[in-house]
């Protein structure tokens, strides 16, 4: 059975740990990548990434560097600059076994067109002979996480599909989440490796259980793009945010009942809040090591997570308000949308590209958003123009577009009653087979109500883009209106309605 190829892409912040990781894969054994692709994501790049003296042993290391956006963001420039069939990330912080590779080319060798993704197994070690602490028992945590990206291997061509992991994560944590529910929802499979990477537990300050509140935020774009079942769906813990939510109101309560001099009101109140702080300490404090330092913090922290989980989570809950899940694929239509609409033009030297239009197929094109054109020509059925034609302005409108991906003509007559005409939706459906990726995570952009049709009856969603030719009819019966390619890229690569 010949080895699937594949490259290993690592996002890191600098942290002393990567070069533990890149010598401990220097020294593994079995089928090498093609590349290890390294993000340097630091927003300050003044230190070497990697210390002198650090043995790769061969190991084909390749530089990128990051934005400073996050895990996200680094994990798509590293996949984007790969080329193997299957892209293995690891996280900055993880020790591969020495025969990780072997293993890694034994978990994606045979794997059927179905199954999408193969998650390592992550193992956390923790000190003998005392109980772990808060943060190490956050830390284990990683053991029993589903779709964790500390070690996890996507074919690329599916991370082409859907675009990649979503930028707007900016946090180590949910993005992976993300990315593997919307593979699950295109049909694909996870399935569970049998390599193994070693996750150390870093040093920890006092607030560390503090800052780890922000999540909540990231939880409140969860639901957003994916419904309030999303946690279960993602084996995600429930945790204790209606508890968190319970002890802020009543501590709010407290405050309120004071200022109003309702002594017995704030008096209640209080005593809810009291009781709720205390639980949430005792049950922290309980399974660690009850030591002074480990129970001080406890009980510091345990007064303050309630009101930060609650901020992340509202702040949450009103910036991603109108979030909407990033689409696959984004399908032009061509005249009155990507050209000036020239009736039955057959003539490439009368191709003039709509204001915008390049700068949009740029943006897409960089988001990982893949493209297609979707167009009428009826021309063709009523003799006013020819295939041959029509291909050749479509080939002038690429010379001066780039690239936009396949190009899907119906050259019919309205009375001919096919299928792949607009309002019907056979282009839209056929653009989405050829691209590899569901209709339903589509975009339409069109100018008149035709494409907006179309893209309904195939389960796509549609934005028009008015130009002095669209009625107003149309805009009016249109759920999303955008005033130019420009907005329309704003929504899809923002995620926003």
């Amino acid at each position: 059975m010949s080895l699937p190829s594949f490259d290993v892409v690592i996002p890191t912040i600098g942290r002393p740990s990567l070069a533990t990781l890149l010598e401990a894969l220097g020294r593994g054994t079995g089928p090498r990548p093609g590349l290890v692709i390294v993000v340097d994501d630091r927003r300050s790049r003044r230190q070497c990434l990697v210390p002198r003296g650090v043995d790769l042993d061969g190991l084909p290391v390749s530089l990128r560097r990051g934005f400073g956006a996050g895990p996200a963001a680094a994990r798509n420039l590293g996949w984007r600059a790969a080329s193997a069939e299957w892209i293995a990330f690891l996280d900055d912080d993880v020790v591969p076994s020495p025969d990780w590779f072997e293993r890694l080319a034994a978990d994606l060798a045979g794997l059927d067109a179905g199954v999408a993704a193969s998650q390592g197994q992550v193992e956390v070690p923790l000190s003998s002979g005392r109980r772990p602490t808060d943060w190490e028992r956050n830390v284990r945590g990683l053991e029993r996480a589903r779709w964790a990206t500390a070690d996890m291997a996507y074919r690329r061509s599916v991370l082409a599909a859907l675009g990649g992991f979503d930028e707007r994560f900016t946090h180590a944590f949910r993005e992976g989440a993300d990315l593997a529910l919307r593979v699950v929802a295109a049909g694909h499979r996870i399935v569970q490796g049998k390599r193994r990477v070693s996750h150390p537990v870093r040093p920890a300050d006092r607030w560390t259980s503090v800052r780890l509140q922000r999540g909540n935020a990231d939880d409140a774009l969860m639901r957003a793009l994916h419904g309030p079942g999303w946690e279960r769906r993602a084996g995600a813990a429930g945790g204790r945010r209606p508890l968190h939510l319970a002890i802020t109101a009543a501590a709010a309560l407290a405050l309120a009942g004071f200022g109003l001099r309702r002594r017995r009101m704030s008096l209640l109140a209080g005593a809810g809040w009291l009781g709720g702080t205390a639980e949430l300490a005792l049950s922290r404090i309980a399974p660690g090591p009850r030591t002074g330092g480990e129970v001080a913090t406890m009980v510091l922290t345990s007064a303050v997570i309630p009101f930060a989980a609650s901020y992340h989570w509202l702040r949450g809950l009103w910036r991603w308000r109108r979030a909407r899940p990033r689409p696959a694929a984004v399908l032009f239509d061509r005249d009155g949308t990507l050209v000036v609409d020239v009736p039955y033009n057959g003539d490439p030297s009368r191709v003039v590209l709509m204001p915008g239009a390049r700068p949009a197929l740029e943006r897409l094109r960089a988001a990982g958003i893949r493209t297609a054109v979707i167009s009428n020509q009826s021309g063709v059925a009523r003799g006013r123009l020819t295939m041959e034609q029509v291909e050749a302005v479509n080939r002038r409108i690429e010379e001066l577009l780039g690239p936009v991906g396949p190009w899907l003509v119906c050259p019919h007559a309205p009375d001919e009653r096919c299928g792949c005409r607009k309002p019907a939706p056979g282009l839209v459906l056929e653009a989405a087979r050829r691209l590899g990726v569901p209709p339903s995570q589509c975009v339409v952009v069109g100018d008149v109500g035709s494409d907006v049709e179309a893209a309904r009856l195939a389960g796509a969603r549609a934005i028009l883009v008015p130009t002095s030719k669209t009625m107003s009819r149309e805009v009016a019966g249109t759920a999303e209106v955008a005033h130019d390619l420009a907005s329309v890229v704003d929504r899809v690569v923002g995620g926003r309605s």
